[in-house]
């Protein structure tokens, strides 16, 4: 019979002989090194590694960039800075520097199991300063989307629509929380914080998408004069290559074509790489039933001690609002008195 215990080939069987293999020095290794960091299951310290490793990493690489004036102005596209450097823009700029940077190195230690476990003053105080730096990073991002890349309708777009969705997931996190729905508040950070790290994705595409935007040689845009004089310096020097301000160079080196590429490659770097974060969230959580169901029922025993109405349901479940029917606590853990 399929699925029978006592057959060789069923899956009980299967973790069985698992289980009663001899053990290997690279398999304790792993072991110690997933459990190490609070993890009781061997595939999720691949995964945070992929989505939340590189953003420690990132940020401090971008450190140097607090000095707007200096490193920033060196580093970014050459009409970049022309917009950047004064006015509401470069309070823009400072605003979302000066806590995104912080907020994406605080914001990995939300998902080390041990500090959860073990520090849990810590987790919280450290979340409410990663959700408010968060915030006012997607203000800093708002205050210079219409000058960000160009700051075109899609640029804008690609700026708001991350803004945004962070933002909301924030919020819906933050909601079943407070109602101790913790399975939720997982799967709503978990996204958010993997939604905000597509930044880290979209600045390896934007190495790469120029040059094929260069390759298919069909894109333009439009500067002004004021523009390209700041970025050769003067426009007297501008206009040795453009006397009437036409855009009529070819040379792909020269700094008004840099940001031009820049600008029209921007957006769908943005796009591509938030749709690969989200897909790959989503497939993370498909693939961590069991976890979600632990923290669904710590969350009914706390609220059943909280003296929540529906105990299990009281955040935003799939229960209030859709069609499934009011969930209950296993039986077998309810009888057994394995709530937490």
């Amino acid at each position: 019979m399929f699925g029978d215990p006592a057959s060789p080939k069923s899956p009980a069987s299967s973790r069985h002989e698992d289980l009663n293999r001899p053990e290997t020095s690279a398999r304790r290794v792993w072991r110690k090194a997933y459990r190490s960091v609070g993890f009781n299951k061997g595939y999720n310290l691949p995964f945070f590694i992929i989505f939340a490793g590189a953003v420690p990493g990132f940020c401090l690489s971008r450190l140097q960039y607090l000095n707007a004036a200096g490193d920033f102005a060196s580093n970014t596209a050459p009409s970049e800075w022309y917009c950047f450097h004064t006015g509401h823009y470069r309070i823009g700029l400072t605003l979302h520097l000066a806590t995104a940077l912080p907020a994406g190195l605080l914001m990995v230690w939300q998902f080390v199991s041990f500090i959860r476990h073990r520090c849990l003053l810590f987790h919280r105080l450290n979340g409410y300063i990663v959700v408010v730096l968060l915030v006012l990073s997607n203000v800093g991002a708002l205050m210079i989307a219409g000058r960000a890349f160009g700051g075109d309708i899609s640029t804008q777009a690609a700026v708001g629509v991350p803004a945004f969705i962070t933002s909301g997931g924030l919020a819906i996190a933050l909601y079943n929380i407070k109602r101790l729905q913790i399975d939720q508040h997982r799967t709503w950070m978990l996204r958010t914080m993997v939604w905000a790290a597509s930044i880290i994705t979209g600045r390896i595409l934007l190495r790469i998408a120029p040059a094929v935007a260069n390759r298919v040689g069909s894109y333009y845009a439009v500067a002004s004069c004021n523009e390209i004089a700041f970025e050769y310096g003067s426009l007297e020097a501008a206009t040795l290559f453009y006397p009437q301000c036409a855009m009529d160079a070819v040379n792909t080196g020269m700094p008004e074509n840099i940001s031009t590429n820049l600008g029209v490659s921007f957006g769908v770097t943005v796009w591509i790489s938030l749709f690969l974060h989200m897909v790959g969230m989503e497939v993370y959580i498909a693939l961590t039933p069991a976890e979600s169901e632990r923290l669904r029922v710590v969350s009914y025993e706390k609220q059943l001690e909280a003296g929540f109405d529906n105990p299990g349901s009281a955040g935003l479940t799939i229960e209030r609002w859709g069609d499934a029917t009011t969930w209950a606590p296993p039986r077998t853990a309810a009888a057994s008195g394995q709530l937490t």
